[in-house]
C-alpha cells in the first residue's frame, strides 16, 4: 500500500508540479516532503472517516491547464462539491452516463501526455524506461506499477548501455525493493 500511494502521489504531484511550471530548474519539486505529507494526512484521515481515498489526483491537471496555481481552484472545486452532496441524485442521473465522464478523461489524458514531448526519445537510457512507464500504466491499472517499472528497468538500460557508474545507488536499492514488491507482494 505504500508503494502505491506513495508513487501515485509523487507521480501525480510532479505531473501537476511540472504542467504548472513549479519544478525547480533542476526538475524538483520545491517543498516536496510538504505536500508528500499533506498527502498522507490526507489519506490517512480518509482511510479513518471510510471515504474513498483522499489524495493528489491527475485530474489537476485540469485546474492547472486552466490556470490555478495557488490552491484557489481547489477550494473552488471543493465548494462545488459541498454543493452537488445536496443534488447528488439529480447529478448522479448525468454523472454516471460514460458519455459524460468520457471526454474529460480524454482532456486530462491529453494534458497528461503533453510531458511525453520532454522525453529524450533518441537516448535508449532514457527512452526504454520512459516507454516501460507509460505502457504499464494503464495495462497494470495502476500508476505505482508503471513507476516502479520504469524505475526498475534503469539502471538495466544504463547497464546494458555501458553506463553503470552513472547510476546512482538509490536506484539500485529501489530496484531491489520494486524486484522484492513484484516477487513476493504483487497479486
Amino acid at each position: 500500500m505504500l508503494f502505491v500511494d506513495f508513487f501515485d502521489a509523487s507521480g501525480t504531484l510532479i505531473g501537476i508540479a511540472n504542467q504548472a511550471g513549479l519544478l525547480g530548474p533542476d526538475g524538483k519539486l520545491p517543498r516536496a516532503a510538504q505536500a508528500l505529507a499533506a498527502d498522507s494526512v490526507g489519506t490517512t484521515a480518509g482511510a479513518i472517516i471510510g471515504t474513498s481515498t483522499t489524495t493528489a489526483y491527475v485530474e489537476s491537471t485540469a485546474g492547472v491547464s486552466a490556470g490555478g496555481r495557488t490552491g484557489v481552484t481547489a477550494v473552488a472545486t471543493a465548494v462545488w462539491f459541498l454543493i452537488a452532496m445536496f443534488f447528488f441524485p439529480l447529478f448522479a442521473v448525468v454523472a454516471g452516463a460514460p458519455a459524460v465522464t468520457a471526454p474529460a478523461l480524454v482532456v486530462v489524458g491529453v494534458l497528461m501526455a503533453r510531458a511525453l514531448g520532454e522525453i529524450e526519445w533518441n537516448r535508449l537510457e532514457y527512452a526504454i524506461p520512459a516507454f516501460i512507464t507509460v505502457t504499464m500504466m494503464p495495462l497494470t491499472y495502476s500508476i505505482a506499477n508503471g513507476i516502479a517499472l520504469g524505475l526498475l528497468f534503469y539502471p538495466v538500460v544504463m547497464t546494458a548501455r555501458g553506463r553503470v557508474r552513472e547510476v546512482h545507488w538509490v536506484m539500485w536499492v529501489l530496484m531491489a525493493v520494486f524486484l522484492g514488491y513484484f516477487f513476493f507482494l504483487a497479486e
